[in-house]
């Protein structure tokens, strides 16, 4: 075991961001090597293995690369470069956020990237198919990044149009009993599509868009009948629709057109599990040409770490009730 020692320069002005309050920043990064990180003013010092120097230093570089564009960095963006630092230099392949080819959309307000080698997969999988399911928890980017790469897809010409739909189940609360018409009593369903691609895109342009019907964004039981061409159409929630809603949506996909199809089969609203189309889609598509399939599980959340834990506690949860049901049955 050769230890080397390395000294890192950095230059820019955002070089407090860099460690963050308290060195806080600096802290993560320390704590998740056995490297010793030692900082002189704008010079970092690295004394450890040579994989490990090659690592830290790459995971600086990133991070400084970030500061530069957007002025500051978050803990998640640190754990997200450091867990694709090390992922990539366990595969002897080198990587870097400013690749090109983990850009996803350059946002009016930010770049939009994979972030995750789950999330490199499902920007890969939806460039090469017409079809993709795209499954798990909360929090993995699920919809997030399919918006992105549909306003891609419509920036680079190769649709003409964005198709945002989710089912309108009830979740613990009836429609009826909400305020207004049907338009506004649909509206909740929808809005977690509108925030994401508000998020993207400037205001103005937005409205325009929504005026010329270039981004449609409708219940799901206004797919039926119609033929979707050359268009990029997002499904949203899917494990809340029934078998025969899915096969109604999946037949809608026309010439040209491209589809997502999001949700998380732990999140069934439906009465009975067993009725959601996305589980029987799961089953019964995987050997289909053009069809891929990409499965996020709670180690690709990228929202605030507590979400990582909640889904953790649940599924403990979940695991120990239906061992004690198995006991149960058994010693009856």
């Amino acid at each position: 075991m050769e230890i080397t020692e390395r000294r890192v320069v950095i230059e820019s002005p955002y070089l407090v961001n860099l460690f963050g309050a308290n060195d806080r920043i600096l802290s993560l990064i320390d704590n998740r090597f056995n490297s010793s990180i030692v900082v002189r003013g704008n010079v970092i010092i690295i004394k450890g293995e040579i994989d490990e120097l090659n690592a830290i230093e790459s995971i600086f570089k990133e991070l400084s690369y970030m500061i530069e564009k957007n002025g500051i960095i978050t803990e998640m963006d640190v754990e997200s470069t450091i867990n694709l630092v090390a992922i990539n230099n366990n595969n002897n392949e080198n990587f870097s956020v400013k690749n090109k080819n983990n850009i996803i959309y350059n946002g009016y307000k930010n770049v939009i990237r994979a972030r995750t080698a789950r999330q490199i997969e499902y920007f890969a999988k939806v460039s090469l198919n017409d079809m993709v399911f795209s499954i798990g928890p909360a929090g993995t980017g699920k919809t997030f990044l399919a918006v992105a790469m549909a306003l891609a897809s419509l920036k680079n010409n190769e649709v003409s149009k964005i198709i945002l739909t989710r089912p309108a189940v009830e979740a613990g609360e009836s429609l009826g009993f909400l305020p207004g018409d049907m338009a506004e009593k649909i509206d909740p369903y929808l809005r977690p599509l509108v925030d994401a691609i508000q998020s993207m895109v400037n205001p103005d342009k937005y409205k325009v868009m929504k005026e010329k019907n270039t981004i449609e964004i409708n219940p799901l039981a206004y797919m039926r009948g119609r033929t979707l061409s050359n268009a990029f159409i997002i499904l949203d929630e899917a494990q809340n629709t029934t078998r025969t809603q899915m096969k109604m949506f999946l037949t809608r996909l026309g010439e040209g057109s491209k589809a997502i199809i999001t949700g998380d089969v732990t999140q069934i609203d439906l009465k009975n599990r067993n009725d959601s189309g996305l589980v029987e889609a799961q089953k019964i598509l995987k050997n289909i040409k053009g069809i891929d399939f990409v499965e996020f599980d709670k180690g690709d959340v990228v929202r605030h770490r507590l979400v990582a834990e909640i889904i953790n506690a649940y599924e403990k949860s979940y695991k120990t009730e239906e061992d004690d049901n198995k006991t149960k049955v058994k010693n009856k």
